[in-house]
């Protein structure tokens, strides 16, 4: 049978069949908000126990369901309001036009949004930059790719939008400050007062570290002893370490009656490898 030349038994009346209408159209949108939990919920569950393409596929194929449960329920009502499934479907009309030029950008959100899991260029949990947006992906859906940033808000990308993509393979930026010891003797006090201040400005500055800051061993550089400083941070993010930290870092040390010249604390960034990859 048709659903879409279904009649609705027993209902006669115009108010009638419309409050059925509603009473249809809340339940296919509850049915659509409980698919989506539901996925969402599996999906979380399953982190680490999947590969992330699978969870990429996972999103997509949701996507996929949500707008055909929509598009079936859309056709039903206009189906019951006397609306033909010609006009529904066909695009001579005007209203068939408007949806065609429309659908537009819902071809190419598709087309995209599959370009995107099937090439490999991103998956669900990788941390990207798109469109000068930078976040963990959450979501591939067929219209929008949904990032979560630093401040743990969702952002929405059109997938026809996405151009420029860049990924950051461990999931952070390397911000590293290298800090020369004075003296070796008094090498235990130097690392507390570099490790309170460490401390003291990730406090403050939660929304900048993707994993907690942490010191590396003593290495030597022209014979010089050197506490390297070692902050795994958001892309972007890294402008307070080069101007606050470093100068709260400075006058600690000029509290404590230690001489130090701004050029004497380095600030650089690096790209941390992963373990498989060979490249020099």
């Amino acid at each position: 049978m048709d659903f879409l030349s279904y009649q609705l038994p027993g209902i006669d009346s115009s108010a009638g069949k419309i409050a059925y209408i509603l009473v249809f159209a809340v339940a296919a949108h509850l049915a659509v908000l409980t698919i989506r939990q539901l996925s969402t919920k599996i999906v979380n569950q399953q982190t680490g126990r999947v590969s992330p393409k699978t969870r990429s596929l996972a999103s997509l194929a949701n996507s996929f369901i949500v707008f055909s449960i929509y598009f079936w329920v859309i056709g039903f009502i206009l189906q019951s309001l006397g609306v033909s499934l010609a006009a529904y479907l066909a695009s001579a009309s005007v209203i068939g036009l408007a949806v065609g030029f429309g659908s537009q950008g819902l071809v190419q959100d598709v087309v995209t949004g599959l370009t995107l899991v099937f090439s490999n260029l991103i998956d669900i949990g990788d941390m990207v930059e798109i469109g000068g947006q930078t976040g963990v992906i959450r979501l591939i859906g067929m219209r929008f790719t949904v990032l979560k940033n630093s401040m743990n808000a969702e952002v929405y990308i059109p997938n026809r939008s996405i151009s420029n993509v860049i990924v950051y393979p461990k999931g952070y930026i390397r911000c590293l400050i290298d800090v020369p010891v004075p003296d070796k003797n008094k090498y235990p006090q130097f690392r507390e007062l570099i490790q309170e201040s460490m401390d003291s400005f990730s406090e403050r500055f939660p929304g900048l570290f993707v994993f907690p800051p942490s010191i590396e061993e003593e290495t030597f550089v022209y014979s010089q002893n050197i506490l390297r400083l070692k902050y795994r941070i958001w892309p972007g993010r890294g402008a307070a370490l080069e101007t606050t930290y470093k100068s709260e870092l400075l006058q600690r040390f000029r509290d404590v009656g230690l001489e130090y010249f701004d050029w004497q604390v380095s600030v650089h960034y690096e790209v941390e490898k992963h373990k498989t990859d060979t490249t020099p």
